[in-house]
């Protein structure tokens, strides 16, 4: 019942469909009651008297509430399929909705094809608590009332026969429920293993076969598919108990009537029209609903196995400022982290009061071994992650309670790893911003050194790139990046790494269109390569997450510490002709 008032909200965003579907299904019900009445009067008036003439009038009768009903019921089933995917449509666009709103921190818990799951699977079976329970219990329980009445207002002591199973299947269905949530959840959970296991796998399927790890994977994907066939199964056995024996017990009621009822007849308190029309022709009426609750149990419990998934991420804490929070007043451009201290998840501190600052339009580089807190300094900075201690400012302005769109608005960033959507080159370059025109768009690539490879491409701007921008070589991907910055005229602007992976000739396309991107912005650089950091104007020096040292390329190497060990281990001398790696 709590799941079912959950999701009502949604059902309120259309009244007049869930209206009309409720009209629908009681006046399909009502029509139920006439053919039983037209057998009992056929029977005891036409046949036993003799009445000829009411024989075509109550024949055509009972013709047309079999018409009624059916129309009645095609009328129910169109509304509630327009119904249900208006529902599955407000859920899923609410559920992605809450999605973008919820912090870097919570989805680095979630595989992303337990999310998959739930956006693409769980909604829809969400949404059969909400339709499919609602509407076709109501239209049970009014049916079984209806024609419960009936039968009490012909026999009241044959009714009572007929209602002697329904205890018993009540406490059968209550069991059934106790027990079923359980091995839905199973299921949901094993469903969602699998997809995650087989979306990280066929996002890594040239490792897998560079790797020639195709038969391993097999046998771990089957481990997974395993899993949830004994979960189903599981489910499935419960089911075939629950169900059959179910069926059982409301037989049983048929039996008693058949047997009191004939009796009855017999006796000649009752007549044969009103025990055939008015009991055997009712009972099938009668326990066809009871059933109906029954399978509808069976949707309701794998529904709320769905549904405490959705409400896991509806009701997960949204990032903080994401809608809300005071404009960024940025005026020059001045950066200052101030004894910032940071902690990923809680665990080992990863920043331990940081402080460092650039000055407007100043290029700051960041350097140090793996895992000494450079990306996190750019993590906090975008407030992808939220700092524990110290603070960190823009032109004097606290970004604690800054709204993050405005931060990030004034932000670019250009990551190791470019992301690139599965649409074509101008998909990619006007997120930026949507009202670029062409004449922007090929000077931005021109500036990026990317101008020339777009030009070859089959269909140039409009050529598709592919998943993750397969169809894309690393430098070509990174140049589009650099590109969708240079669009976007950020006044401060993060480079993580952006001319990793990349060979020499790449590696000078990008650093000439980096520092095109640079000019007059304000610029953090986590330095991979020597010739990215000897002409910045600050380098910091990371360890452990804590500055070790700062100052220029020339008094750093002066220094003789960690900067000058770095720069004769990781860096290597442009002028030797050697490729660096960091």
């Amino acid at each position: 019942m709590k799941t079912i008032l959950r999701v009502l909200p949604w059902l309120k965003r259309h009244p007049w469909l869930a209206a009309a579907q409720i009209f629908f299904a009681v006046a399909g019900t009502l029509v139920v009651l006439v053919p039983p009445r037209a057998v009992s009067v056929i029977i005891d008036e036409v046949i036993k008297e003799g009445r000829q003439e009411l024989l075509m009038p109550w024949v055509l009768l009972a013709a047309a509430a079999y018409f009624g009903r059916d129309l009645f019921n095609a009328m129910r089933i169109r509304c509630n399929n327009t119904l249900e995917q208006h529902v599955i449509f407000d859920i899923r666009s609410d559920l992605y909705r809450r999605l973008q709103q919820l912090p870097l921190p919570w989805f680095d818990q979630k595989p992303t094809g337990d999310l998959m799951t739930t956006v693409a699977e769980d909604v829809t079976s969400m949404e059969r608590v909400l339709v499919d329970g609602v509407e076709q219990g109501l239209v049970a329980v009014l049916q079984i009332v209806v024609v419960s009445g009936a039968m009490f207002w012909k026999d009241p002591m044959l009714a009572a026969v007929a209602l002697i199973p329904v205890p018993f299947l009540a406490m059968g269905a209550l069991n059934y429920t106790l027990t079923a949530r359980g091995r839905y959840k199973h299921v949901r959970k094993a469903t969602s293993e699998m997809n995650s296991m087989l979306h990280d796998n066929i996002s890594g399927i040239r490792q897998i076969k560079a790797y020639g790890m195709e038969e391993a994977e097999h046998g771990r994907f089957n481990a997974f598919s395993d899993r949830l066939r004994v979960a189903t199964l599981r489910v499935m056995r419960a089911w075939s108990l629950y169900r059959p024996s179910m069926n059982f017990i409301g037989a049983t009621g048929t039996v008693l009537v058949l047997y009191f009822g004939g009796k009855r007849v017999l006796e000649g308190s009752l007549s044969l029209g009103d025990f055939t029309g008015g009991f055997l022709f009712l009972m099938p009426f009668l326990y066809e609903p009871i059933g109906a609750l029954h399978q509808l149990n069976q949707i309701l419990q794998a529904g709320r196995a769905a549904a405490d998934r959705v409400f896991d991420i509806l009701d997960a804490e949204p990032e903080r400022n994401a809608d809300s929070g005071e404009p960024l007043r940025l005026t020059a451009g001045h950066v200052e982290f101030d004894a910032v201290t940071f902690a990923y998840g809680g665990k080992q501190a990863t920043l331990k009061g940081v402080s460092l600052e650039a000055r407007p339009g100043q290029v700051v580089a960041l350097v140090g071994p793996t895992g000494a807190g450079k990306s996190t300094i750019i993590n906090l900075l975008t407030r992808f992650y939220e700092w524990d201690g110290g603070d960190i400012r823009i032109d004097g302005q606290s970004l604690r309670g800054v709204s993050k769109p405005s931060l990030r608005e004034s932000i670019g960033y250009v990551t190791q790893e470019s992301f690139l959507f599965n649409g074509t080159v101008r998909d990619n370059l006007v997120i930026a911003r949507r009202d670029a025109g062409d004449e922007e768009l090929w000077r931005v690539l021109e500036a990026a050194n990317a101008r020339g490879f777009v030009d070859r491409l089959p269909e140039g701007l409009d050529t598709q790139v592919g998943e993750r921008g397969v169809r894309l070589s690393v430098g070509e991907k990174q140049r589009l990046s650099i590109a969708r910055a240079l669009l976007k005229n950020p006044p401060i602007l993060l480079l993580d790494e952006a001319t990793a992976s990349v060979d020499t000739e790449t590696e000078r396309l990008i650093q000439e269109a980096l520092e095109r991107l640079m000019v007059n912005r304000t610029s953090f650089v986590i330095a991979h390569r020597l010739s990215t950091v000897r002409h910045a104007d600050r380098i910091y020096v990371m360890n452990l997450g804590e500055v070790v040292e700062q100052g220029t390329h020339a008094e750093l190497l002066a220094q003789g510490g960690l900067y000058a060990e770095l720069c004769r281990t990781a860096f290597l001398d442009e002028s030797e002709g050697k490729a660096e790696v960091g």
